[in-house]
């Protein structure tokens, strides 16, 4: 390849479609020595600066273009500034399934009930909706501090249940709180019909629940309890032993300050957390995940995009 044609392949690789060839031999001269001078490659280095360019602007690009995720919605906050660093879909109305909870946690939080006072499951917290089961079985007596660190801490569905259903005024208060929550805190497209997320109306956006897990981390209860990594409690079937539904708590590679899982066959799997990625603080959501493992492995691709664009 001649030099004006090496000079050609170095302009498109850099997306210099504009680029002018110099008119003369001396100016050709002039671009090789400062090639050869700032690139130093053996033998053509006017060759390897457009392949290592071609390279770089390949890197760029995906930096810019964001990370390649399977969920099929997603946000990505800084919580410090409030910049949307990467969108997917985000307005996207869909099932939200269990992190449904965190705005149940809210409401109840919010009716300052006794966290101590004992609550028990009854036949009222046996799912008709999907027919999951529970360790939870009726008869069980809890405090009501107990039951909200089973439903953030694992999304025990009963322990939601039961909270919902010793609310002031019963279920239909407590449900209709929730939707006066969540218009208050501006998520015009989010609508609840339960508190537990077994409902596939339970519904939202990518960013209402940016907005959400903002108002939710407010709440000292919910961030301890949502990231708490074991717990157990006796049941009538004995000693029940909980861990934490979100395999990155589990790992504690993370520092996560609040999150929620969730799952229905409707929703897929979907995740929100608020946590310190690659030392900057950022609020992820994750909706509609084919799995458990594609939707830690949108995480981990996350913070790899993170590092790579603050490098």
């Amino acid at each position: 390849m001649n030099f004006s044609k090496k000079i050609a392949a170095a302009c498109l690789s850099l997306g210099l479609m504009t680029f002018s060839i110099p008119a003369s031999a001396d100016d050709l001269d002039v671009l090789g020595q400062f090639l050869e001078q700032n690139f130093p490659v053996e033998g053509d280095p006017l060759g390897a600066f457009a392949t290592m360019n071609a390279d770089n602007q390949l890197e760029a690009q995906a930096a810019y273009a964001g990370p390649l995720l399977a969920s099929q919605s997603a946000l990505i906050i800084n919580n410090k500034t409030g910049e949307v660093l990467f969108q997917k879909n985000s307005n996207r109305v869909m099932p939200i399934a269990s992190i449904s909870k965190l705005m149940s946690a809210m409401v109840l939080l919010d009716a300052h009930q006794d966290m101590n006072e004992n609550i028990t499951i009854t036949e009222a917290e046996i799912d008709r909706l999907k027919g999951t089961s529970s360790r939870l079985s009726i008869g069980t007596t809890l405090t009501r501090g107990e039951l909200l660190h089973l439903s953030l801490m694992s999304s025990e569905n009963r322990a939601t249940h039961a909270l919902g259903r010793s609310y002031p005024g019963g279920m239909s208060a407590f449900v209709a709180a929730m939707n006066r929550k969540a218009q208050s805190l501006g998520m015009t497209n989010s609508r609840f019909y339960e508190p537990t997320g077994l409902d596939f109306r339970n519904v939202s956006t990518a960013n209402d629940l940016g907005k959400m897990v903002q108002a939710a981390s407010k709440y000292p209860e919910i961030r301890r309890n949502s990231t708490s990594n074991y717990g157990s409690v006796y049941t009538n079937r004995g000693r029940q032993r909980y861990k934490n539904s979100n395999a990155l708590v589990r790992e504690g590679n993370w520092n996560i300050e609040l999150q929620k899982t969730g799952y229905i066959r409707e929703s897929g799997r979907s995740m929100v957390v608020k946590a310190n990625v690659q030392n900057q603080p950022v609020t992820i959501v994750l909706l509609n995940s084919p799995s458990s493992l594609s939707r830690v492995n949108d995480a981990r691709k996350i913070e790899s995009w993170m590092l790579q664009t603050r490098s």
